[in-house]
C-alpha cells in the first residue's frame, strides 16, 4: 500500500511509505537505489524536517525518525471510542504539519484533522472526518485543498498562513459515489493546478484553480493513492498505487498494482515544504 510520496530536496531523494508493510522508503533517482526502514506501527506519512531526519504521523501519534531508524515519540494522541490511525498529510509554508486520521474500519466520522506546529503543539482542527487524505495549498498560500475520501469530493478552505486558521469550506471537485471512485492524495503544481489521485479510478485528474477538469493521466492499475512532483527540476511526477485488497484475478490483469510510477506531464511542481520543528 504505497503512499505519501514527497521530494526531499536536501537529500535528493523521494520519500514514500508502505502503510501495510510498515516501511519508510527512500528512492534515489540518480542511482535507482531504493532503501527502506521498518517502523513499529502503520505510517501515515514521513516528511523531511529542517532540523534533519523525518517527522512522521504513525499509528495514532507523531514521532521523529532519524537516519538510523530510531523513532523519537512526540505525542501519542488519545483514542476515542472508535480506534483510528493516521493516514495522509502535508506541511504548510510556515512549517506546520497537517495530518488526518481514519477509523480502523473506516467508520463514518471516526477521524479528525490535526495540526502539529513547529513548537510541537498539537491542535485538532476538524473532527467527524471519515477518511482524511490529501492536503496541499495554492501557490499563494491562500487556499488549502483537502480530501475526506468517503465524502467523494475535494474541498477548498480559505487559509490564513500567519495563524494557520481555516474558513469558508466549500466543494472544489466532486465525484459520483455510485461508481466507488474515491479522491485520495493530491498535490498542487506551480501553475496552481490540482492533481488528484483516484482510488478505484485508474487515473490522476488535474483541475484548474477554478475547479475545471483539464487533464486525465491514465494509469495501468486502479488503486491510485497519491502523487508528487520530484527531482532537481521538479518536472518528474511520481504516482503511488496499492495492491492491497485486490482479488487474484484483478492482480493477474494488473501486475503493476502497488508500483510507484514516474512520468513527465509537462508542468513542474513546487518545492516540498519541510517541517519546521
Amino acid at each position: 500500500l504505497a503512499e505519501g510520496p514527497i521530494w526531499d530536496a536536501a537529500g535528493e531523494r523521494l520519500i514514500w511509505i508502505d502503510i501495510v508493510a510498515r516501511i519508510v522508503h527512500s528512492f534515489d533517482p540518480a542511482t535507482g537505489e531504493n532503501t527502506s526502514i521498518a517502523v513499529e506501527d502503520s505510517p501515515g506519512l514521513a516528511i523531511p524536517r529542517t532540523a534533519g531526519g523525518l517527522v512522521m504521523a504513525i499509528g495514532h501519534g507523531f514521532a521523529f525518525l532519524d537516519a538510523d531508524g530510531e523513532l523519537e515519540p512526540i505525542e501519542e494522541l488519545p483514542q476515542a471510542e472508535i480506534p483510528a490511525r493516521f493516514n495522509d498529510g502535508c506541511c504548510d509554508a510556515a512549517g506546520r504539519l497537517w495530518a488526518g486520521t481514519v477509523g480502523l474500519g473506516e467508520e463514518p466520522g471516526a477521524g479528525s484533522l490535526y495540526r502539529l506546529d513547529p513548537d510541537l503543539t498539537v491542535t485538532r482542527v476538524i473532527d467527524t472526518v471519515t477518511e482524511s487524505n490529501g492536503i496541499d495549498w495554492s501557490p499563494d498560500n491562500t487556499i488549502m485543498y483537502y480530501v475526506d475520501s468517503l465524502e467523494y469530493r475535494v474541498d477548498a478552505f480559505d487559509f490564513d498562513l500567519d495563524s494557520g486558521s481555516l474558513s469558508n469550506r466549500r466543494p472544489f471537485a466532486e465525484y459520483d459515489s455510485s461508481v466507488e471512485i474515491l479522491p485520495d492524495g493530491l498535490t498542487v503544481d506551480s501553475e496552481g493546478g490540482v492533481w488528484v489521485a483516484l482510488w478505484g479510478g485508474s487515473a490522476v485528474h488535474r483541475y484548474t484553480p477554478d475547479g475545471e477538469l483539464d487533464r486525465v493521466l491514465a494509469m495501468p492499475t486502479r488503486q491510485i493513492t497519491s502523487c508528487a512532483f520530484a527531482g532537481p527540476s521538479l518536472e518528474d511526477f511520481y504516482v503511488t498505487s496499492a495492491r492491497e485488497w485486490l482479488e487474484p484475478e484483478v492482480l493477474a490483469d494488473e501486475p503493476d498494482a502497488g508500483a510507484v510510477f514516474v512520468c513527465r506531464p509537462g508542468v513542474v511542481g513546487r518545492p516540498a515544504r519541510t517541517f519546521g520543528g
